[in-house]
């Protein structure tokens, strides 16, 4: 493909790049933001799940010519014309829209939405025929035109909306002063004029590239609104433009949390030439806003360099802010700030070296200003961590900077903030002294592979001993017993470097063999003992032996396959955790989630219908997965129930798993949930606990008096009780609805309920998945900070061990969304399992016991069709047992790693999407074959849509007709023995620590995902494997060759399913009734939930009594107070 030249602009343009709310797809919209940004644009990029308000408010304030947004969620319909219209509204309707959203907006749509009057949505196939530089030059020449041209209006109307402080006139003035200084001359002279009427304080804030300058103004800004309910603020931030393309990243916006206030207006500019730190229209722009009569005006300078003391001319106050990582402390001597800065902040505090650091910059500050008479811990430098939330150490520098601007400017600034004495301590979720937990367990697990080695060597000559002994002996050489004796004498010499468990191992392993040899086989599972046939009968009449073992003679190969293989069910459990896999329990999972709870309920009674064992798999929509409420507003209301079911309290969760026996041993229910976690486990646990207490009103015959109760209780009310909508299903007996709108505790007494409640939390089997890591490192539905969430996961987990809850798991530690992110196999594994080993870590720091939490802790892994692929469960479980047994010292439940197999979203293209339904089954074959616990095969069609009832039973046929038709899959252990797996193993288990070693080096987990290592590595490979894609090296059947007469176009959905207007307006209304009828309650439990935050007792023990009461958004937001607000960066 010839390259596309990128077009050249006439006029400086802006344009803002978001992803649509409650959507974290943002690969595209960073690849597309890059190319805009090289093609000589100023790109205001807010990143992912983004309001419609906030962009357009950010695309208004920052006097952009259009908006580029990525939308892959569903509900872009709503989205993109509420964009519109809100344009209109606030007066912008110059402002562009531009879309694109994959093969989810349909070309039906992509029509309608050009008709409404959005400039362009690109479909995938606009991609194929004009490449990205194409569609980029397509939409910035669509928005080639000027802004800040001089307007008809007088001077004195355009001062006027100035001092009214209204957006887009103080916009447009800034963009006059940009881009037509001599044509807007005399309105930019009144202007100024206005402004140095006003004693608008203004604040200087610079420093290095990197020393986290954003976030500490986002910081400084949140508390500014707590302190002054009353009082606004204007932020101007200035970032460098690109000396060769003249383009932009204007960066600060996607880091500030706080900006979103009515009361803040920002402004980002570039700097539109070299070398400088600060755009020459900064002067401008403070004289705009002080005649807007502001009551404080940041300006954040680009972080440059070293002696950027330009601000200096603008500011009343300047802070300077730096990093521990300055070098040695000669390099101060070069820094100009320290002479100029009326504060110094040193942010990063948690970095090595910062009390020293600390020191070093007040002796510096102190021989600067010759204040020898002073004490060094006077000088006004401050440590701080910005990225920590409610950091004493940014609570005392926000409280000398108001200090410092009412002392130099007598301004009406008199801060009340309360500090305390506290330094700036970093909340560790890994003790520093544990960073090396990676390497270690790397070292731990080559080491015992040299001991192996070594004892294999050790039982090799052993075993040509012994051979040698037995041939003498056998022979009629006459002086035979001279030679046996020095034979029996070396080797019970060697027999000294041989440990005597393998000695054991050696003596049994005939024994072992016949266990599965026989016709049945007994073992232990907590305390049972289970009887299971060994063989399956074929057409043939053959006995096919369900494990079979390897026929070694040689005492080094039995030992190295018992310690490095061995049979399913022990150490290290290469080829599976248990002896035999459970009769009549398949690994299929049934997977649902769309509409309302209630259709999402038919959906699974439908698929599981005739099951022994109900393995249900829910989806949940984007609303749910960002911890929000059902809502009227379009760009939620769009969202509600599409991709996934829509579920915001209890009711929703009973209705959901109604007619389902929660408690049920093969009932299991897995629920892809991650911020909100917390919340939607205790509807789920609160649902079970309440089908117990249904199952003993019936048992005891006390129907009629518990109605009576709930019906008194909803009169009192005076609201509407929530119902299930429609007929129930066939297979729903009603089980959970008795309770709908109430909770056991209040129709049963105290004790009754207590004890069901007991029972119930040690029955539930299930997982939620929770985990916070694999979100900043690919998936983005990260709602709170890491270190709150990472909390709240601990809280749970310590909620589990003191109430018994040993068979749901508290974490499914996923990897499936690091490859669907583009990571390679080994990557995938090695993340998901470096992941692991934190949580073990930061648990084993909370004082929990490794073998109570080692059982809660699941896997979740997708597979491709790579070779790795083959092997990812062995490995993983190889890994994880020897790291747990050698190093942690675990029991050998908590040695098991249980994980969850999808086959890859990757793998299926909207192109030829019948061929998809062959790459998944080539990917069920190798998870089943790889004793994967639980299964889920996607449907071929998910590639365009939401999957419909006939695909997902398609889905489902390819691993039963596998599990149940397919002979070799009788046997449980098809993988041993082959060289190309064995081979496969130990390449990729030496790549999986050669990782760990790596991401030690950039301080465990946590540490990296602070410099981006994993995001920029899955990235990487992503478009490594989209590059070979395109240019057809890596060949894919129907989508880059094999193509059909058509050209293998994007497939059309034949059915698109989305959630109904009625299912919508019902979960609205419904919702609103739970408010209105529990409002009371709800404030007082979300009181308790923020009180136990605050102490550091357990929040997940007060959620399971809040959520009763509460709907989900009310419970995120109540918790963003009390936990910071996950902060996004590019």
């Amino acid at each position: 493909m010839e390259q596309v030249q990128p077009y050249i602009p006439q006029h400086k343009i802006r344009i803002v790049t978001a992803a649509a709310l409650f959507d974290g797809h943002d690969a595209a919209i960073n690849i597309m933001r890059r190319i805009i940004q090289a093609t000589g644009c100023e790109v205001i990029h807010l990143g992912h799940d983004r309001s419609v308000e906030e962009v357009v408010n950010c695309a208004i304030q920052e006097d952009a010519q259009a908006i580029a947004m990525t939308s892959y969620q569903g509900g872009h319909m709503e989205y993109f014309k509420y964009m519109h219209d809100l344009l209109q509204e606030k007066g912008a309707p110059h402002i562009k829209i531009f879309g694109g959203g994959g093969g989810t907006i349909l070309p039906s749509e992509i029509e309608e939405l050009h008709g409404y009057g959005i400039t362009r949505i690109y479909h995938p196939d606009d991609g194929r025929s004009m490449g990205l530089q194409g569609m980029i030059n397509d939409l910035i020449q669509k928005c080639d035109f000027a802004v800040g041209q001089a307007k008809k209006e007088s001077n004195e109307s355009i001062l006027a909306a100035v001092a009214q402080k209204s957006i887009p006139t103080l916009a447009h003035c800034i963009s006059a002063a940009e881009n037509f200084p001599e044509e807007n001359a005399t309105l930019l002279a009144a202007l100024r004029d206005a402004g140095a009427q006003t004693a608008v304080p203004v604040l200087g804030i610079t420093g290095t590239g990197g020393a986290g300058k954003s976030s500490l103004v986002d910081e400084l800004v949140r508390r500014f609104l707590l302190d002054f309910p009353e009082k606004q603020l204007a932020v101007v931030s200035v970032d460098p433009s690109k000396r060769k393309t003249g383009g932009a990243l204007l960066g600060d916006r996607i880091r500030m949390n706080a900006i979103k206030s009515p009361r803040v207006y920002m402004r980002s500019l570039a700097t539109r030439q070299s070398n400088l730190a600060l755009s020459k229209h900064v002067a401008e722009a403070i004289s705009i806003l002080k005649a807007a009569k502001y009551d404080l005006i940041i300006l954040e300078t680009s972080g440059i360099g070293q002696s950027d003391t330009e601000i200096l001319d603008h500011s009343d106050v300047s802070l300077y802010v730096m990093t521990p990582e300055y070098g040695a402390a000669t390099q101060l001597e070069k820094i100009d700030m320290l002479d100029f800065a009326d504060v110094i902040a040193l942010n990063k505090f948690d970095k090595r070296g910062a009390l020293d650091a600390l020191r070093d910059v007040r002796k510096q500050y102190q021989r600067n200003h010759n204040l020898w008479d002073s004490p060094v811990d006077d000088m006004p430098v401050y440590g701080t961590i910005a990225s920590q939330f409610n950091d004493p150490g940014m609570n005392t520098l926000y409280k000398v900077i108001m200090d410092h601007v009412v002392k130099k400017t007598g301004g009406d600034l008199q801060s009340t903030f309360a500090i305390t004495r506290e330094m700036s301590e970093k909340i560790y979720v890994i003790p520093p002294e544990r960073t090396r937990y990676l390497s270690e367990i790397s070292e731990n697990n080559r080491a015992y592979d040299k001991w192996v080695d070594a004892q294999v060597a050790v039982a090799t000559k052993l075993h040509g001993l012994r051979v040698s002994i037995d041939a003498i002996n056998s022979s009629s050489l006459e002086d035979k017993d001279r030679l046996i004796k020095g034979l029996q004498e070396a080797f019970e010499q060697e027999k000294l470097n041989f440990d005597p468990k393998n000695w054991e191992i050696l003596q049994n392993w005939d024994a072992k063999k016949r266990a599965f040899k026989n016709p049945e086989y007994q073992f232990k599972v907590r305390d049972k003992i289970l009887t299971l046939q060994t063989h399956t009968e074929s057409l043939s009449h053959l006995q096919i032996p369900k494990v079979a073992t390897p026929n070694y003679v040689s005492w080094g190969d039995i030992l190295r396959w018992v310690l490095q293989e061995n049979v399913p069910g022990e150490f290290p459990y290469t080829a599976g955790l248990f002896p035999f896999k459970r009769e009549g329990e398949d690994p299929t999972r049934m997977f649902a989630g769309e509409g309302g709870p209630e259709r999402t309920n038919k959906r699974f009674h439908y698929v599981s219908l005739g099951m022994p064992a109900k393995r249900l798999s829910t989806a949940f929509d984007s609303v749910t997965l960002y911890g929000n409420d059902p809502d009227l507003r379009p760009d939620i209301y769009g969202k509600i129930g599409n991709s996934g079911v829509s579920i915001c309290c209890l009711d929703d969760a009973k209705k959901l798993y109604s007619g389902f026996d929660l408690s049920h041993p093969a009932t299991s229910v897995s629920m892809t949930i991650n911020g909100p976690a917390p919340m939607l486990l205790a509807y789920f646990m609160n649902a079970a606990i309440d089908q117990n207490c249904e199952k003993y009103i019936k048992a005891n015959g006390l129907q009629a008096e518990v109605e009576a109760k709930i019906a008194a209780i909803y009169n009192a009310k005076g609201t509407e009780r929530p119902a299930y909508q429609g007929e129930l299903p066939e297979g729903n007996d009603g089980l959970g609805l008795m309770l709908l709108g109430v909770t056991g505790d209040q129709v049963l007494p105290a004790d009754v309920y207590a004890q069901i409640k007991a029972d119930t939390l040690k029955q539930v089997r299930g997982t939620v998945q929770a985990d916070i890591l694999k979100e900043d490192q690919a998936q983005n539905t990260c709602i709170f900070s890491t270190e709150f969430a990472l909390r709240l996961m601990g809280d749970v987990q310590e909620y589990f061990i003191a109430n018994g809850v040993r068979n749901f798991y508290s974490v499914s530690i996923s990897g499936y969304h690091i490859a669907e992110a583009g990571a390679n196999p080994i990557t995938q594994l090695a993340f998901t399992l470096a992941n692991g080993f934190t949580y073990v870590e930061y648990y084993l720091s909370r004082g929990m016991d490794i073998n109570e939490f080692g059982p809660n802790l699941s896997f979740f892994f997708s597979n491709g069709i790579d070779p790795e692929y083959a092997v990812i469960g062995r490995v993983a479980r190889r890994v994880w047992a020897k790291a747990l047994a050698k190093k942690y010292g675990a029991n050998a439940r908590a040695q098991m790693l249980k994980y969850h197999i999808q086959t890859s979203g990757r793998s299926l293209h909207a192109q030829e999407i019948d061929f998809n339904d062959i790459r998944t089954t080539l990917q069920a074959l190798y998870a089943i074959y790889d004793n994967c616990n639980s299964l889920h095969t996607n449907a071929y069609d998910e590639a365009i849509t939401t999957p419909t009832e006939e695909s997902v039973r398609r889905a489902m046929a390819i691993q039963l007709i596998i599990n149940r038709e397919l002979g070799l899959a009788k046997n449980e252990n098809p993988l041993q023995g082959a060289f190309i797996i064995e081979e496969l193993t130990n390449l990729v288990e030496e790549a999986v620590l050669s990782e760990f070693d790596r991401i030690t080096e950039r301080g465990g987990v946590l540490g990296a995902m602070e410099t981006m290592y994993q995001r920029s590595k899955i990235q990487e490979e992503s478009l490594y494997y989209e590059t070979l894609k395109h240019t057809g090296e890596f060949p894919i059947i129907g989508v880059n060759t094999f193509l059909s007469s058509k050209g293998s176009p994007t497939v059309l959905p034949k059915e698109v399913i989305r959630a109904t207007e009625e299912e919508k307006a019902y979960q609205i209304s419904m919702l609103s009734n739970l408010h209105s009828a529990q409002q009371d309650a709800a404030n007082e439990g979300i009181s308790k939930v923020q009180e136990a935050a605050v102490q550091n007792k357990n929040i997940f023990a007060e959620l399971m009594e809040t959520c009763k009461v509460a709907s989900l958004g009310q419970v995120t937001n109540a918790l963003f107070e009390v936990g910071g607000q996950y902060r996004r960066n590019m």
